[in-house]
């Protein structure tokens, strides 16, 4: 509906460009399999600067902050069901400024989070066939999931369900091969930060492990991107959420708990394969189990990889939509109903990393290296900027229609707001350089968005423009 008033439009526009068909079961897949890769990998360098004791408080933190977080933010996406996601609840709190810092910050964390993901793929076919090289690969990955993903949501959704459930399925049997060897002596044996006691300079190395913590659950919240998608977003949405946050802390603790209690800890906490490195530990090199895990261990990067590439592309379309990027990325195939030139643009700058990560380095680390930091970096600002805009909405639209309220407001939103501060803290010290890259990115951007204002005028509005409360003291 549309209301004309003082010579412009105000009111509510729901836009039909993309299919409606998602399903609870295929949203909880996408909010589990966008995951579920952190799971395999990353995290155990936690270990090398926390032990497991200390990183299992900064891991249980990080776990707090995602589950108060996903809590709240269900609150923004039921009640403002769009494709930008965090872009959307920011510009309809704090206007057209922090709906670009939210957008910004949310397509640097999804956009630079896959080419490191591809690059993982490709490492993983290498070790299987030699011959094949790990870049030539991650092109390849880029490719076909690209395609998947232009041909429809639906199969691309599907697709996504059933390699969440084989790699979820994997670390379940992980954790069973490993359990007759479970020892928690093997767990707590040095587990402060190499020591037996809890000591002061613990604390620093707990501190430095948030970003492996983070890993454990970074990108859930891009389920919101699917949001016009879904069938009944108020209603599987919350359930989608709150069974994906869940699942993924039953997971989080027993991969964790399972690998640094089946042996020497200290040999897994600076390596990208801790499970199979750990499951060894238990059924020696040979082991037929050993084999299994390592071929279906592509399941659980595919299902990341795949999930993200819906998430960073809706969040590029609804940018475009709403004139903060070049109008031609919103364009929706007219066969397939999905945003192709956003995927495929999104896909062309992830390729553009792959091939430039031994070219460009950065703290003496490759450039893939250091765009996962950059991504962990967005995502804690649009947590930020997302709990914020929460607060300012509950104040600024009390009657808003929101089907999913957030438990134990204000204390739940609160302590993510404080959590997310906390966790950029420790980033910042801990990463300056990328820190400092990352904003000098966020500037050049907003300079582009204060050359754009005409665009973004002349865009189709696509949500609450203004708040109930105004349209009703102006008689709309």
């Amino acid at each position: 509906m549309l209301e004309e008033e003082h010579g412009r439009h105000v009111g509510v526009v729901t836009h039909h460009e993309l299919k409606q068909s998602l399903t609870t079961l295929q949203l909880w897949a996408i909010a589990v399999g966008l995951v579920i890769s952190g799971e395999y990998f990353g995290w155990s360098y936690g270990w090398a600067s926390a032990g497991t004791l200390g990183f299992t408080v900064t891991a249980l933190f990080v776990a707090a902050m995602y589950t108060t977080f996903i809590f709240s933010f269900t609150e923004l996406t039921t009640s403002i069901p769009h494709a930008g996601g965090p872009f959307a609840y920011a510009r309809h709190a704090f206007g057209p400024a922090g709906g670009y810092f939210a957008g910004a910050a949310t397509l640097i964390e999804f956009v630079f989070a896959p080419p490191a993901i591809a690059l993982a793929i490709g490492a993983y076919l290498n070790v299987q066939f030699p011959s094949l090289d790990p870049k030539v690969a991650a092109v390849g990955a880029y490719i076909i999931f690209m395609s998947l993903n232009i041909i429809g949501v639906e199969i691309a959704a599907t697709f996504e369900l059933v390699v969440t459930v084989l790699a979820i399925f994997e670390l379940l049997v992980f954790m069973g091969v490993v359990s007759p060897g479970f020892s928690m002596a093997n767990f707590v044996k040095g587990g402060w930060s190499g020591e037996d006691h809890f000591s002061v300079g613990s604390i620093a190395g707990m501190f430095a492990a948030i970003p492996f913590a983070i890993w454990f659950f970074l990108a859930i919240e891009g389920v919101a991107m699917a949001a016009e998608e879904a069938k009944d977003p108020k209603r599987s949405i919350p359930i989608a959420y709150i069974t994906g946050i869940l699942t993924l802390l039953v997971l989080a603790i027993g991969v964790m708990l399972f690998a640094g209690a089946a042996g020497d800890w200290t040999k897994l906490s600076n390596i990208n394969d801790p499970l199979p490195q750990a499951m060894k530990f238990i059924v020696g090199e040979k082991s037929g189990w050993l084999h299994m895990l390592v071929a279906l261990g592509l399941f659980g990067l595919v299902a990341s990889f795949h999930g993200i590439i819906i998430g960073y592309s809706r969040q590029i379309f609804a940018l475009a939509r709403a004139g903060y990027l070049p109008l031609v990325l919103a364009k929706v195939h007219p066969r397939f109903k999905t945003p192709w030139i956003a995927i495929l643009a999104g896909g062309a700058i992830g390729i553009l990393a792959i091939f430039s990560d031994n070219l460009i380095v950065i703290g003496g680390q490759p450039l893939t290296a250091n765009i996962v930091t950059m991504s962990v970096f967005g995502a804690i600002l649009m947590y930020i900027i997302s709990m914020a805009a929460l607060f300012r909405l509950r104040r600024s639209e009390p009657r808003m229609q929101r089907p999913f309220v957030a438990p134990l407001y204000p204390y739940f939103p609160a302590f993510a707001l404080f959590a997310a501060v906390i966790c950029m803290i420790a980033m910042i010290y801990y990463n300056f350089l990328i820190f400092v890259i990352f904003v000098v990115m966020l500037a050049l951007g907003f300079g582009y968005f204060l050359t754009t204002e005409r665009r973004r005028e002349a865009a189709p509005i696509d949500d609450l423009i203004e708040s109930t409360e105004e349209l009703k003291a102006e008689g709309v």
